[in-house]
């Protein structure tokens, strides 16, 4: 299996995701956008993941590769194959779908528990025992969820967490994917960010204490990332609570 990962800054990488493919022996090819890599033939890849970054999906005047990246996208969904987005990358696949991106009430920066839906029966959130899992956050925006999707997860501070659109399109808006080194790297360079006040917003200390988060988040994420490209669909992760 091939498998494109679209990177939006250089300080936003695929960190656990690299590690998953390496166990799952899956070919990774990263096209770093922001550097102005040219993008695939939408043939190319079997599968999609698209990574976070500090833009906003409206910054097309300062980022005009955002504008092919849509394009690219739109050619992508008619091939049916799978496609998933963290942050940046599911506000990207919402607006594609239709759906509205806006302004958070609250940023949300740190560690803070998503829950699982109770009203959706998606198959995909048997993979998961327990109804609140951990999972880390850097948003100032949010998504409604698409026509005809299917919402997965929130949060205290977003409703909209997660959503899966015709068991094709998988958005995530909180970042199971990183490592400490990620975590350290977002906090270096949004200072400005965590310098704010909000109920949401953690100290870096917060954000880099508890080892423990991110062993059950490569856990969780290693569990979606099969469902999604390798169809491991009835192997529920272990040790998540």
């Amino acid at each position: 299996m091939q498998l494109f990962i679209f990177q939006h800054a250089a300080f936003e990488m695929p960190g656990f995701i690299t590690d998953w493919a390496q166990q799952r022996k899956v070919d990774v090819q990263i096209t770093r956008i922001f550097d102005h890599e040219a993008f695939p033939p939408p043939a190319k890849p079997d599968g999609l993941i698209l990574l976070g970054g500090p833009m906003s999906i409206q910054d097309t005047a300062r980022f005009p590769w955002l504008t092919q990246e849509k394009s690219f996208l739109k050619k992508w969904l008619k091939t049916g194959k799978p496609v998933m987005g963290i942050c940046l990358g599911a506000q990207l696949l919402a607006e594609l779908l239709g759906a509205k991106v806006y302004p958070n009430a609250q940023k949300e920066i740190g560690w803070f528990p998503v829950q699982k839906n109770a009203f959706s029966k998606h198959p995909l959130l048997n993979l998961f025992p327990e109804n609140t899992l951990p999972a880390f956050h850097w948003h100032g925006e949010t998504f409604d969820i698409p026509a005809d999707a299917v919402s997965l997860f929130s949060s205290e501070a977003t409703q909209n967490q997660a959503f899966v659109w015709n068991d094709q399109v998988f958005g995530l808006q909180f970042h199971w994917e990183v490592k400490p080194e990620n975590v350290q790297l977002l906090i270096e360079n949004g200072e400005e960010e965590i310098n704010q006040e909000g109920i949401f917003i953690q100290s870096p200390e917060e954000m880099l204490h508890g080892l423990d988060f991110f062993d059950i988040s490569r856990q969780l994420l290693f569990a979606l990332l099969d469902f999604i490209f390798l169809s491991g669909k009835n192997k529920p992760v272990a040790g998540s609570r």
